[in-house]
């Protein structure tokens, strides 16, 4: 076969693909986990049932794909986010703001049925140590070129970043999740 029409094709599936799960996810915050059938997303998305379980087994792993797909637009932008700032100082407080916003915008996106449906994967764990590695690095660059304090160790003061982070979710507004943030990067200046 020629390549545009290997490429047309490979276009072609993203696209049904993509429109599976942003239906699928619709739906689910409409109806419910429990309420969405392979039937229902197959005649919202304007495909056969047929062509749905091509792409798909079922529900479950349509959401599946859906959270690793969030997961990795979000570790794409922290990573963009990271890639953008000036030094590393500058980039750990821009990473730990940006990540600190993603926490409190999805908070009120899942239901706790999907959350618990969600969570239950591997895929928070590994992105949560993608994300944890991140902040390691950019803690053990600042301590190098100061800055940044270098008493405790990087992976220690990465779990604290994280863990001072999961506030942000049931935080008010975007000024208490920023005001957050500050007094964690205030935690992490050399004191030296």
């Amino acid at each position: 076969m020629p390549r545009l029409w290997n490429e047309t094709i490979e276009a072609h599936r993203r696209e049904v693909r993509d429109a599976i799960l942003d239906t699928t996810a619709a739906l689910v915050a409409k109806d419910g986990l429990r309420s969405v059938t392979m039937s229902q997303i197959a005649e919202e998305t304007g495909i056969g049932r047929a062509t749905l379980y091509k792409y798909f087994s079922g529900v479950e792993a349509i959401l599946f794909a859906w959270h690793q797909r969030q997961i990795t637009i979000h570790l794409q932008y922290l990573a963009e986010v990271r890639d953008q700032a000036g030094d590393a100082r500058e980039r750990l407080e821009a990473v730990l703001e940006a990540y600190a916003l993603i926490s409190h915008e999805s908070h009120g996106h899942h239901d706790t049925e999907l959350a618990a449906f969600l969570h239950r994967d591997g895929q928070v764990a590994r992105a949560q140590q993608q994300l944890r590695h991140m902040i390691r690095d950019l803690l053990t660059q600042g301590a190098e070129t100061g800055g940044l304090r270098n008493d405790v160790a990087p992976d220690e003061l990465a779990s604290y970043c994280l863990h001072a982070l999961a506030a942000a979710s049931s935080l008010p507004s975007k000024d208490a999740v920023r005001r957050l943030v500050m007094v964690i990067v205030a935690g992490l200046h050399s004191h030296a």
